[in-house]
């Protein structure tokens, strides 16, 4: 199954998985980051597709629309997001149904969205953790694939509980994504 990967930031997600093993086709960034040289570390190629923008003129669909041109370059079969900031539109998952991951730092269906781990915080839950998910184009609402809880400290910041999530998270996407491949398939 060939695998490429999204990436915008340090690329520990993606250092885990090639360290595992996992042959990468392609990395894609959408901005400059840890990731290319991760991916560069390990002899996999690199290519930035920068937004051109962060406001509300945002064209996602042009912007989806040309990452999946890149990612048919390669034939993948597979896509990782792995960290990757950018919210994408219909045209990946319609090229890629059910074949988009991502990973999420909570239990969801349990806080969705970007602020996560200060939500679970704010909410003063005992238990946290860490998803593996298909992503679609409703933000963390796909088929969950697999989970794993992480406790909440009495004395934890969001980033003391979030470091600790980022810990188990690694592990288990890097399992659940090398078991999809050795499979063939979800």
């Amino acid at each position: 199954m060939r695998v490429a990967v999204l990436a915008s930031g340090s690329g520990t997600i993606l250092d885990a998985m090639l360290d595992a093993g996992l042959i990468v086709e392609r990395v894609l960034v959408d901005r400059p980051c840890g990731a290319t040289a991760v991916a560069q570390r390990h002899g996999v190629a690199a290519e930035l597709v920068p937004r051109d923008r962060y406001d509300g003129a945002f064209d996602r669909v042009a912007y989806t629309e040309d990452l999946v041109d890149r990612l048919d370059a390669v034939d993948a079969e597979l896509v990782v997001m792995a960290g990757f900031g950018t919210i994408l539109a219909k045209p990946l998952f319609d090229r890629w149904p059910g074949r988009v991951l991502n990973t999420h730092p909570a239990l969801l269906p349990s806080f969705p969205g970007w602020h996560a781990v200060a939500d679970a915080l704010d909410y003063g839950v005992k238990i946290t953790g860490c998803t593996v998910h298909v992503a679609t184009e409703e933000v963390d609402a796909g088929p969950i694939l697999a989970q794993a809880a992480v406790e909440v400290r009495p004395d934890d910041t969001v980033e003391s509980l979030h470091q600790r999530i980022k810990v188990v998270e690694r592990h288990l996407y890097v399992r659940t994504v090398l078991d999809i491949v050795t499979r063939g398939s979800l």
